[in-house]
């Protein structure tokens, strides 16, 4: 499969008792920095461009520093920002006092970053952070999202006489957060600055008594798109927030020494060392608050809509070692059965199963479970047919037959391709995989290899099919255990443009190769006769585009698309259903880059406007964050 660009991962701990209790116990204060550290490597597949972390202490005294900070950039991020940290840790006298030792504290959040936005810099690596000699006042947030309506965010930050530095969601929604919380923190003053002279005891009353899900509903009411959001207060309040339709994920946990947050589920099982039944999923539309005294809520801040968590993350980005995951991962590919039989005649004899490394292995395991069912089924209706009369020879003949699987692609290389341009950068390309040879019967084998899935096919035409030619098989079947992308993805994929799907492309060829050019042109015009409707009014025509075709036709199209001219055996693109997607991840039926079918008004929006990108032929993305 194609490298996407895809969500970030956050990381949150918050410890609940005393610094002094995790070093008698532990024998280190850093306890809730480890963890911290932890999380974030084994959620590792979603930082390659940055990483960041902070900390903040509750124990710090005026004059001295209460909130930490790292961030770097690439894909050794984590190790960077952990080793600066604990640069500093190591520059301290050892004499200090926990109250004064860097990110030594009780609350810290992780971040890492993977662009959906093209964006890069320093200035966009979470957490963000806004200080103020107020702790209560002080926010840092970070998250794995996208909004879609991030000019209308802008705007009223604007009409709430702000000016925002940074035309990013982030910075927008950090800044909305802020105002709330200034608005929280003066009520609260005013309310207790003659019961309470004392600056100090004053103070902490109000960090015991800022009402997070108030700040969170106010802040988060007008925003669309897909997000989990992770803050903490300058007085240790923590949250971790989801969208209101459960598109992005998020897990926590806690007892009575810690409670974390991650985007994963098995990192929490294997950094706490827990069970499954015990690592939970944030509720769509809630919010998971650690007070400052270490009291656990769960909040509604937004109206659950209706589920349509991510299905993309199941087939490709999250870990596979996810109990459900694994499982949903092997039935994607046990589905597709029926549609490779078809495409194979029946012939599974003459045929070698494979996958793309690496990230198809598990549905590569479900596909052969299918297959060797199917086989047993075989053996027995022959042998019935033949009844008592049947042979030892065609006895031994039935039962010796076998599904045939080899590993035929190999990626055992990392080729710098960059050093070239053109052609010979293409060329480069072909070599990334190596294949077995001698795995197949020149001339007479069918090969399958499945892949997770086929966004651009950019990868197939320039190096996988041509690689796999070269074992000289009859025909070459290309499986993704994904259905066909066809729409953008505005929620935290950074799949942007119609043109880079090679379904879309598929679906455009097909309609002007049946003249069928009105259907593209009317579509335009009813996606630019509602440009400047507000988004809850817009609907997907882009929609039409598809539907003169059967999904067979436009893979079948495909294939003619990405065959390469020199390539002699045939090739065929084989894609799982929708109807088997849904079967395989029934909890997760988000599914618009699919389908078409947004879960918010503002990725309607998006789809047209990306349509009308691509008939102006304008580079530029469809959506802003």
């Amino acid at each position: 499969m194609e490298q996407l660009r895809h969500e970030c991962g956050i990381a949150s701990v918050r410890l609940l008792k005393p610094i002094e209790y995790y070093v008698e116990k532990y024998g280190t204060w850093q306890y809730g920095l480890n963890k911290l550290y932890l999380m974030m490597e084994k959620q590792h597949n979603r930082g390659q461009e940055g990483a960041g972390i902070g900390c903040i202490s509750s124990m710090a005294k005026p004059g001295t520093e209460y909130i930490y900070r790292e961030r770097a950039m690439g894909s050794d991020a984590i190790r960077e920002v952990f080793h600066a940290a604990h640069q500093q840790i190591r520059n301290t006298p050892k004499d200090t006092s926990y109250d004064n030792i860097p990110f030594c504290g009780e609350a810290y959040i992780g971040h890492l970053r993977y662009s959906t936005t093209g964006r890069s810099g320093i200035a966009y690596v979470h957490p963000f952070l806004r200080r103020s000699n107020w702790s209560s006042r002080s926010l840092m947030l970070c998250g794995n999202f996208n909004l879609t309506n991030v000019d209308e965010i802008f705007e009223q930050l604007i009409e709430q006489g702000q000016h925002p530095r940074i035309y990013s969601d982030t910075l927008l929604m950090l800044e909305m957060m802020g105002f709330y919380l200034d608005h929280e923190v003066q009520t609260l003053f005013e309310l207790y600055k003659s019961k309470y002279p004392n600056g100090e005891i004053r103070n902490s009353k109000i960090a015991e008594n800022v009402d997070l899900a108030h700040i969170l509903r106010s802040s988060a009411k007008n925003w669309d798109g897909g997000y989990v959001i992770c803050g903490v207060t300058g007085s240790t309040n923590m949250f971790a927030m989801r969208d209101p339709n459960g598109i992005r994920p998020a897990f926590y946990y806690y007892d009575d020494e810690i409670a974390v947050v991650a985007s994963e589920r098995p990192v929490i099982q294997t950094v706490m060392n827990v069970k499954v039944e015990d690592v939970k999923e944030i509720p769509a539309g809630q919010a998971f608050i650690v007070k400052r005294n270490g009291n656990v809520t769960f909040e509604e801040i937004l109206k659950a809509g209706k589920p349509a968590h991510c299905s993309f993350e199941r087939i490709y980005f999250s870990r596979g070692s996810d109990k459900d995951i694994y499982q949903e991962r092997k039935m994607l590919g046990r589905l597709l059965l029926n549609p490779i039989l078809k495409v194979i005649d029946n012939d599974f004899e003459n045929t070698v199963f494979s996958f793309i490394p690496n990230t198809a292995e598990v549905a590569f395991y479900g596909m052969m479970e299918g297959f060797e069912r199917y086989l047993e089924e075989q053996k027995k209706i022959q042998i019935k047919q033949h009844g008592q009369r049947i042979s030892e020879d065609k006895l031994d003949r039935i039962l010796s037959m076998k599904i045939r699987q080899e590993k035929v692609a190999l990626k055992d290389i990392k080729l710098r391709t960059f050093i070239a341009e053109g052609a010979s950068r293409d060329d480069l390309a072909a070599h990334v995989y190596d294949i077995t040879y001698g795995s197949i019967v020149a001339g007479q084998d069918n090969l399958v290899v499945i892949d997770d899935s086929i966004v651009r096919g950019t990868t197939l035409k320039q190096s996988i099919i041509k690689i796999l030619d070269r074992l000289e098989p009859k025909r070459i079947v290309v499986v993704s255990s994904s259905p066909q992308i066809r729409y953008p993805d505005c929620y935290g994929i950074d799949m942007s443009s119609m043109e880079e799907f090679i379904a879309f492309r598929a679906a455009i060829s097909l309609l002007k190769e049946r003249g069928l050019q009105h259907i593209i042109d009317e579509t335009y015009q009813k996606c630019k006769a509602q440009a400047d409707l507000p988004k809850e009014k817009v609907i997907n025509y882009v929609k039409n585009i598809y539907r003169p075709f059967t999904a067979e036709e436009i893979a079948d199209r495909i294939a003619v698309i990405l065959t390469p001219e020199e390539i002699k055996a045939r090739v065929s693109i084989v894609y799982q259903s929708i109807e088997g997607l849904h079967e395989a991840c029934p909890n997760h039926s988000g599914d618009w880059y699919f389908t078409g079918n947004y879960p918010t008004p503002g990725g309607n929006k998006t789809v047209c406007r990306a349509f009308m990108n691509y008939y102006e032929n304008k580079k530029e993305r469809s959506y802003r964050s």
